[in-house]
């Protein structure tokens, strides 16, 4: 608890409602897994221009030989051709907010000056390269997974339940169901017959 009383994953969670519910009702409910995609087609695009054109319509439009980057009317392509809108600008504001956070204090060092978790620490040792590998490698499962499933925890689970649509619900449940049993797996402090 802080100094008010208040739990800190209590505000954590009032303030994440709070962004959900203005992007909701000012722009769109929040997804970002996508942008990932739209990321890679401005990558590829740049190595191979005839990734996405521009069609000649009267409308204007983007189109793409990636059957992907084309569908719903090359909605992708256009998001790749013109990336400075609502979803991209947000994804990148999250990379700095996030790194703005642990510049103020958001990530304070503990265990002697590391900023490692000490539930890893104890698990695995306190090599950096070893976490930061292992957290690259779950991230890129967790996002290949996410768009697989045709979106992320913030569009399915907390947008979608935020809207109470069963596929949100059903991804919450296949989340947890999937990530209890793996943690416990991975941070079982049973080694050695030691507690």
């Amino acid at each position: 608890m802080n100094k008010k009383g208040v739990l800190p994953w209590a505000m954590g969670g009032l303030f994440l409602a709070l962004a959900f519910s203005l992007a909701v009702f000012l722009v769109k409910p929040i997804g970002v897994s996508t942008q990932f995609v739209i990321a890679s087609a401005i990558i590829w695009d740049r190595i191979d221009p005839n990734l996405i054109t521009e069609t000649e319509s009267e409308q204007g439009g983007y189109k793409s030989p990636n059957a992907y980057l084309d569908k719903s009317n090359g909605k992708y392509a256009a998001s790749a051709a013109n990336p400075l809108n609502y979803s991209f600008v947000f994804v990148l504001a999250m990379v700095a907010g996030a790194f703005l956070s642990a510049l103020t204090g958001g990530d304070k060092p503990r265990n002697g000056g590391s900023r490692m978790p000490t539930v890893w620490q104890n698990r695995f040792g306190s090599r950096p390269g070893k976490r930061y590998a292992v957290c690259f490698i779950s991230g890129f499962i967790i996002l290949y997974g996410a768009r697989l499933a045709g979106g992320c925890t913030s569009g399915h689970m907390m947008s979608g339940m935020m809207q109470t649509a069963l596929s949100g619900y059903l991804f919450a449940i296949g989340a947890f169901a999937t990530a209890i049993p793996l943690a416990i797996m991975l941070f079982n402090q049973k080694d050695g017959g030691e507690e």
